[in-house]
Formats: structure tokens, sequence, C-alpha cells
């Protein structure tokens, strides 16, 4: 499969309360990152579920980033704490269905962290381009017509 002008898609769980405002603040502070991730708004990355993930990659996204607050600063308590635990998990799920290692990152990412946000974003994207496409859709499709 050739990736000439491969443009990622990506999809962002946001925590609302920190991630979600740094990328706020990245972008009023004019701060340059690719446009290639969508943001979904969360009220905490606790929420984020390996369902959501799955869905997200079986839609058509080519990576998933998950972003909460650092650890000790989640306004639910203990939300990122459960991100923390069931993320490598989710990484073992992932890897049984073949997916590349790197396809899903976590980051905590601050409210106060626009620039953090907006490296974090600028380096997925790079590191999702060099994986290329993940091509779902096209190989349900193609099991799909065989059985048509």
């Amino acid at each position: 499969m050739s990736t000439d002008g491969f443009e990622p898609r990506i999809i962002g769980f946001l925590c609302r309360w920190c991630s979600y405002n740094g990328a706020d603040l990245a972008g009023t502070s004019r701060m340059k990152y690719p446009p290639n991730m969508v943001p979904i708004k969360t009220n905490c990355s606790g929420r984020v579920d390996p369902t959501h993930i799955m869905k997200a990659l079986s839609e058509g996204a080519d990576g998933v980033l998950i972003a909460g607050c650092h650890p000790g600063d989640c306004h639910y308590i203990n939300g990122n704490y459960r991100t923390a635990g069931r993320y490598p998990m989710t990484e073992l799920l992932l890897e049984q269905l073949g997916l590349e290692p790197g396809r899903v990152r976590l980051e905590w990412i601050s409210a106060a962290e626009g620039d953090k946000f907006a490296k974090t974003v600028t380096e997925f994207t790079e590191q999702i381009r060099a994986l290329g496409p993940l091509g779902w859709n096209t190989m349900l499709d193609a099991e799909e017509a065989k059985s048509a």
C-alpha cells in the first residue's frame, strides 16, 4: 500500500479539565501543530474505555491519543490512575489484534502545557505518518466483498 500523500487521521480523547484546556492554550497562543487530530472532550481520561479506542480505529482512525491530567491532579481524584492501569492492557489487546505498537498513545498534559500539547500532537502525527495508514476499513470491505 502506497503511503504517498498519506495524512493520518487521529482521534484525541482529551480530559476536559486539563488536556482540552492545554489544547485551547496551544490554539490561543498560536502554536503550530498539525491539524490531523480530531479532539473529543471527555470528562476524565478515566472515562476512556478500550472499546472507545477500538471503535475509533475501526471507523477509520489511524491513531488514538489519550490525554489526561497529571497523576495526582485528577479532578475526579483517581480517574487518571485508572487510565494508567488500563493502558497496558489496552496495548496488549491491540498487539493481539496485530496493530503496530505506537498507534495509541497516552500522555499527561495540564491546562498550562499548551507547548507540550502542540509537541505531542506533532510527534504523534509524524509517528503515525511513518507507520502508514491502518487500513482496517479497506480490510473489512475486502472481507465483506468475499463473503457476499
